[in-house]
């Protein structure tokens, strides 16, 4: 088969497209012939050698990516045979090997694509759609709410205007530049603001003829987000999940009077409950999708492009989830 590898950590040019052998699945697991694979900000850390939150770097070298889709074509000793043949998705978990026209994994961690979901859309949800229903449970949004969320463009931020939709919010989607700017307005937001504009909190407070945020979803952090914050009335929520703005108080802190701040990560799975609640997220992700309520917006590259997809993730330059298709 052939897949991406790297060699050495460093810059994305250190991906390399090559052949290597073809994976066996062992006992209670499943080979995927893939089709989709998801690309994640982690992977860019992790391809410079910084492990984040997982507990030690891979061993080189080694087959990036860590979420994948596609139809199983062979199984380990113990599977159930009803697998063969199913369209899945599944996220490997610590384990990478996604970039790659074929992985291995525990069929424990599958789960059977919706007949209404593509591969790539199926990739995103489980790995940005889990993280997005992860998030929304902290905050309760409806038709009184006012919503903003930074980086509106991005996977997950896609997905956070559709929900505050659906639940019936106002909702202000901020994105860099006027090509994304238009995206989130298309996806529904009912004002999108270029926060590369100074103007931009101006611009928003018009719009709102009074009216406070009540709720600011923060995977951006910094000057962004330092300007969102000031939006909130007393009683609002500043949701932080990321903070791909260079730091979550970078320099002068933002914190206002009267706004509670939380900032979330393995929080989201004790609130999720039940005996694996990864795989709790990951169904509520999966159903809402296939119910027609949640859309991932999806950039697709081809595998042997996957320097250049990390490339444009680091500079900003993608919209909706990162898909690599072997």
């Amino acid at each position: 088969m052939h897949a991406i590898r790297l060699h050495a950590f460093g810059p994305a040019e250190n991906l390399v497209h090559e052949r290597v052998e073809d994976p066996v699945p062992g006992p209670g697991q499943v080979r995927v012939a893939v089709r989709a694979a998801g690309v994640h900000l982690l992977d860019t850390a992790l391809r410079e050698g910084m492990r984040g939150p997982l507990p030690e770097l891979p061993a080189l070298p080694t087959i990036p990516g860590r979420e994948v889709a596609g139809v199983v074509d062979a199984l380990g000793e113990g599977t159930p045979g009803t697998w063969l043949g199913k369209r899945v998705v599944a996220h490997l978990g610590f384990a990478p090997g996604g970039y790659a026209e074929l992985a291995v994994t525990d069929a424990a961690r599958l789960h059977e694509i919706p007949a209404t979901l593509d591969f790539a859309q199926a990739v995103a949800m489980i790995g940005t759609g889990r993280t997005t229903m992860g998030i929304v449970q902290f905050a309760e949004v409806g038709p009184d709410s006012v919503v903003l969320v930074p980086a509106a463009a991005g996977g997950i931020g896609t997905l956070l205007v559709q929900y505050a939709k659906n639940a019936g919010a106002t909702v202000i989607g901020l994105a860099g530049g006027p090509v994304k700017t238009a995206r989130v307005a298309a996806g529904g937001a009912d004002l999108a603001v270029d926060y590369t504009d100074p103007a931009w909190p101006r611009k928003v407070r018009a719009h709102l003829g009074g009216r406070s945020a009540t709720v600011v979803f923060d995977g951006v952090g910094a000057d962004v987000a330092r300007e969102a914050v000031a939006l909130l009335g007393p009683g609002g929520k500043h949701l932080v999940f990321g903070w791909s703005g260079a730091g979550l108080h970078d320099g002068e802190p933002y914190l206002v009077d009267g706004v509670s701040e939380q900032v979330l990560g393995p929080v989201m799975l004790r609130e999720a409950g039940g005996p694996d609640p990864m795989r709790t997220l990951e169904l509520r992700a999966l159903t809402e999708a296939a119910r027609g309520r949640l859309t991932p917006a999806v950039q697709r590259f081809p595998l042997a492009e996957a320097a250049a997809a990390h490339r444009a993730l680091e500079n900003r330059g993608t919209i909706g989830k990162v898909i690599l298709e072997p």
